[in-house]
């Protein structure tokens, strides 16, 4: 199976959609492979751009490989996915999708720093992502193994053998931390007493109930009062986070009504 790493430095985006009504946008990009029959999860992301607004600025190195036959037949699919850091939940800036087979035929896959256009959730486009390429040398990989069989446990079955005299006799031998195991290895339910008897109130290890036997009962002791200036503050801050959150609503609202 012949195979070739890609090297990916994501650069930077320019002009992209700006999904925050309140403060800039802190965005970031994921990039994964789609199509690769031997390996499905090769994703990697770059780190998040602080308060870029819509011209993050990255030079994030990634590694990769890809099989060489789905390569050539243009079944392979590099995808960046565009997102916005939010504290209610990341929002998708846009996506960009870019055949393997596109960067082979381009410079025998030495590319220098090339531009796409950015797809928006609504399906504009709006924007564009930079990024750099090298394709290396191919090189045979072995397959991929098979997969081994799962680790569930298999009680031993009991067999049956017959004597002379035509009695039956059957025979099973369980081991106990193979039966323990089976049983979903749950240990005894605590505080039973012996051979599985409770025990009686006021025996064995149980404390004495309070206002009973001439013991006096517990006095719960009274806590302080708290002055009203942690109040305050947490107020303050609290309000502040609630206009960063009543901001992304809006613009949340805002993008629903557009489309």
């Amino acid at each position: 199976m012949e195979r070739r790493p890609l090297d990916i430095t994501v650069a930077s985006g320019k002009g992209l959609k700006d999904v925050n009504l309140i403060g800039k946008m802190d965005v970031y990009c994921v990039v994964s492979i789609k199509g690769d029959p031997h390996k499905s999860k090769q994703k990697q992301k770059t780190k998040v751009h602080q308060d870029c607004g819509p011209n993050p600025v990255w030079n994030y190195p990634m590694k990769f490989t890809i099989d060489e036959a789905a390569a050539q037949q243009n079944r392979l699919q590099i995808k960046f996915k565009l997102l916005a850091e939010r504290m209610m939940g990341d929002k998708d800036v846009g996506v960009v999708s870019v055949p393997v087979k596109e960067l082979l035929d381009s410079k025998d896959g030495k590319g220098g720093l090339v531009s796409y256009a950015v797809k928006t959730p609504s399906g504009k486009m709006k924007g564009t992502l930079s990024f750099s390429y090298n394709l290396g040398e191919k090189f045979n990989a072995p397959a991929p193994e098979k997969a081994k069989e799962d680790g569930r446990l298999r009680l031993p079955t009991a067999s049956a053998s017959s004597s002379a005299s035509g009695s039956l006799s059957l025979s099973l031998s369980v081991s106990s931390t193979t039966l323990n195991k089976a049983m979903g290895g749950y240990p005894p339910a605590p505080g039973h007493g012996y051979q599985g008897y409770p025990p009686q109130p006021g025996y064995g290890g149980y404390p004495q109930q309070p206002g009973y036997g001439g013991y006096p009962p517990a006095m719960q002791q009274q806590k302080p009062k708290k002055s009203g200036k942690g109040n305050m503050a947490l107020g303050l801050g609290a309000g502040l986070l609630g206009g960063l959150l009543v901001g992304e609503m809006i613009s949340d609202v805002g993008d629903a009504a557009f489309l």
